[in-house]
């Protein structure tokens, strides 16, 4: 009854993940895609009109295009004259103070009344004509400012800005005005800089106001067109005037739209139309993927894949930053494809192509290119072992966009026509960088591993170097075993590869199936030298523990040394919930018509739950049992692996494990034949007669 609620329990919680998750992922992808409007038409200059014929229902006008604009913008602007407001009190004060100071200091320096006086009329000049800051004086510069207005007494009066001064330019000619009547040094020695200041602000509202008026008033059409008039059919070659009437037509759309409530009804399309793929796609895992749909890890990387992947299209369209096709979205299958399975690699990669292309302007094309590019993709790189198969994948990717790409350029109306000059050289590139970040998967892997709990073949070929630390000190301290190991992941492996399953996997996880004996060495026959056998001085009962211990410390060790958890159940697995036959039975023999505590001579377990973890209990307990044979024939091993594996078949061990008949069938021809030829006969060689 408990089980029965935590079960339920865990079921609950695993059905609100879910929605969660499909909620989640629609409502992500859904925010970032562009809303433009009603006007759906995808189109580009010099590409064949593919719609029906087009008729304008309203009249509408024919905008210019930007950089037309801002060009004219640009040279309406030189003409404007920004308003700054003359304060004449400013003027005032500076001679207030030059009389006053000619009279306390002044007087001993000039020789006559007639410098105060030319100083005066000169000033009075200087402020007259306006004064700017020199902040003020670049900004003039840096807009090319022919004319200002200034503003006095609420009257405006146009003034070039060559007329104007700055404190610098006034002071200057405050020196040099009239050289030949004041000398220039006797004006320097009266500190004339002391009456010189700005007297022109400028006016940013009444500037912004004229500058406002002035852009209204700018002509943002080149035409118009009426209501009922064509504005092209099918087929059609889309000209520039042509595409600048349809980039209108979109705009005044997009307006009307919005006041319609017409981006309501796209974004209600939009939700359905993701809802309904996101949805199939969990069918799909739900009905021939259970084991992922149970999975929180390989669920999660899956749809946080496919958001990312819409996400990044939506906004580099919406945002115009640059070509999609960069993207590489042929990474997408190659992760899955070697996390999981190819299956589910295409199908996921087909349902991001086809959500993503509901944001481009060209949706066939990319539909078309990228699933070529998935395949290709999936097809070059079935197991992922070594970084050179990555380079040669990313090479047929860039191979496989362009010559698609190239095939659709020859089937437009407006062909190559034998000038390959036309070629859209921008697209090539970006298919070479698309392949040049499609590397970029090699080190996401390990990022990704790390985070969803996967292990990729990389990590299991570099767990397989018998190099590493673990594997060269179970080497040198259980030698026995480390050979016995050896063989049976040959067994296992080619045994794998004859049935489809993952045959790296099942290599790796033979090769760490037994490094728990390293504990205890001497307790296991084939590191036993000299006769010495340490069972003798314990019960049958000890002894079973002695043995059933490697599968607990090898798992510790496992632990210890960072193994991933695929190989932790090889470990634990590869005795299943067996017995220590050989102490279980002599405890019997021994003690006729009693009942042994079962749990004393049984092994933890669980029994195996994959094809994987299953060869690898069959090849482990045959490559064990073939040491003990008095004769290497080819009956007595066709009959020693029967006898073996129908045991274990007859016991139950496979029962959760979706191995078939006919898969055990392949393992056991497979393993008759590798150690027919491990045992055979070899010839003696003749001596030399003298």
């Amino acid at each position: 009854m408990e089980y029965r609620k935590i079960k339920k329990s865990f079921s609950r919680r695993n059905l609100i993940y879910k929605i969660l998750l499909f909620v989640t992922s629609v409502t992500l992808i859904v925010y970032f895609l562009p809303r433009d409007g009603k006007f759906n038409y995808q189109f580009d200059i010099n590409k064949p009109w593919k719609y029906g014929k087009l008729i304008a229902t309203f009249d509408f006008p024919i905008y210019k295009e930007k950089t037309v604009v801002k060009r004219e913008q640009d040279s309406l602007m030189k003409s404007f004259q920004p308003y700054y407001q003359l304060n004449k009190d400013i003027e005032k004060e500076a001679l207030t103070r030059l009389r006053s100071n000619y009279q306390s200091t002044l007087k001993s320096i000039l020789p006559s009344t007639e410098y105060l006086r030319y100083i005066e009329r000169t000033l009075k000049e200087i402020y007259a004509a306006g004064i700017v800051s020199t902040n003020d004086n670049q900004h003039l510069y840096k807009d090319s400012t022919l004319t200002i207005m200034i503003v006095s007494d609420k009257l405006a009066n146009a003034q070039p800005t060559d007329y104007i001064y700055t404190v610098r330019k006034a002071y200057e000619h405050l020196l040099s005005a009239d050289s030949t009547h004041f000398n220039r040094d006797i004006l320097q020695q009266c500190a004339l800089n002391e009456y010189i200041m700005p007297n022109l602000t400028y006016d940013s509202e009444r500037s912004e106001s004229a500058k406002k008026d002035l852009l209204n008033n700018y002509p943002w059409a080149k035409g118009v067109v009426v209501s009922g008039q064509k504005i092209i059919d099918r087929g059609e070659i889309i000209s520039p005037e042509t595409y600048d009437i349809l980039e209108s037509l979109r705009m005044e759309s997009n307006k009307r739209s919005e006041s319609l409530g017409q981006t309501d009804l796209m974004l209600a399309g939009q939700i359905l139309f993701v809802g309904v793929l996101v949805l199939c796609f969990m069918l799909y895992l739900d009905l021939f993927r259970k084991d992922y749909y149970e999975r929180k890890g390989s669920l999660s990387l899956l749809f946080i894949i496919i958001v990312l992947y819409n996400v990044v299209t939506a906004f580099l369209v919406s945002h115009n930053l640059f070509n999609v096709y960069i993207i590489p979205y042929a990474m997408l299958p190659i992760i899955i494809r070697i996390f999981l399975d190819s299956r589910t690699a295409f199908l996921t990669h087909v349902i991001t192509i086809l959500i993503c292309s509901i944001s481009l302007r060209f949706p066939h094309e990319f539909i078309l290119t990228q699933l070529a590019a998935g395949l290709v993709a999936i097809f070059s790189l079935r197991e992922l072992s070594q970084r050179s198969q990555l380079f040669r994948t990313a090479l047929l990717v860039i191979l496989t966009y362009a010559a698609i790409y190239f095939s659709f350029e020859l089937m437009t109306e407006n062909g190559l026509s034998n000038d390959f000059s036309k070629l859209n050289t921008g697209m090539y590139i970006s298919f070479v960088i698309n392949g040049i970040l499609l590397l970029f998967a090699y080190p996401l892997l390990f990022l990704l591993e790390k985070t969803f709990g996967f292990t990729s073949n990389v990590t299991l070929v570099e767990l397989s170097n018998i190099n590493n630390d673990l594997l060269r000190q179970m080497s040198e301290t259980v030698p026995g075993t480390f050979q016995h190991s050896m063989q049976v992941a040959n067994l296992a492996a080619e045994a794998a590869i004859r049935i489809g399953a993952k045959s790296q996997l099942v290599r790796t996880g033979a090769l760490y199936h037994d490094i728990g004996k390293m504990e205890n060495p001497a307790f296991f026959t084939e590191n036993q030298s000299g006769g010495i056998n340490p069972h003798k001085n314990l019960s049958y009962e000890q002894s079973a523990q002695v043995v059933i211990s490697h599968v607990t410390d090898g798992l510790k060790l496992a632990e210890k040394h960072n193994l991933p958890k695929v190989i932790k159940d090889f470990i634990s697995t590869h005795h299943g919930r067996g017995k220590t036959k050989f102490f279980y039975i002599s405890w019997k023999n021994e003690h006729p018509g009693e009942e042994p505590n079962e749990e004393l001579f049984t092994y933890p377990g669980p029994n195996p739950f994959s094809k994987e973890t299953a060869i690898l209990m069959m090849a482990d307990a045959v490559e064990a049992a073939s040491r003990s044979l008095p004769e290497y024939t080819e009956e007595s091993i066709s009959n020693l692996v029967d006898k073996i594996i129908d045991s274990q078949v007859t016991e139950g061990y496979f029962k959760v494990c979706p191995i078939t008949f006919k898969d055990i069938a392949t393992v056991k021809t497979v393993f008759k034949e590798k150690l027919k030829i491990a045992y055979h006969t070899r010839i003696s060689y003749p001596e030399l007669k003298k």
